[in-house]
C-alpha cells in the first residue's frame, strides 16, 4: 500500500490515503487527552471521491498502531477486491 501520512495531531491521530481511500487511525481512552472510548487504536476508512461516511475497520480498537495499520491494509485489499469484482459485473473499467 502506498501510504503517506498527511497529518499527525499530538501523536494521537494518523491519516493516510491510498488507491482512492482515506484511512484514519486514532487512539482512544476512557479518560485523558484525545478521543474517548474503549482504550486502543481505532481505525476507520472511507472512499475519498464518494460522498460516504467513514466506517470503523473490523477488529478495532486494537492494542498497537501497527495492528491498526495492518487492519487498514487488509481493509484496503478487501475494498479493492470488491471494486474489481463489481467492475467485472457491471462492465465498468
Amino acid at each position: 500500500m502506498t501510504t503517506r501520512v498527511i497529518s499527525r495531531v499530538e501523536d494521537m491521530i494518523w491519516n493516510a490515503n491510498s488507491n482512492g481511500f482515506s484511512f484514519v487511525i486514532g487512539y482512544e481512552s476512557r479518560s485523558g487527552p484525545g478521543l474517548h472510548g474503549r482504550t486502543g487504536f481505532v481505525a476507520s476508512s472511507r472512499p475519498i471521491h464518494r460522498n460516504r461516511c467513514a466506517v470503523r475497520v473490523v477488529g478495532s480498537p486494537v492494542k498497537t498502531r501497527v495492528e491498526a495499520e495492518e487492519a487498514c491494509e487488509a481493509m484496503l485489499q478487501v475494498e479493492l477486491g470488491l471494486k474489481v469484482k463489481n467492475d467485472k459485473n457491471t462492465g465498468r473499467v
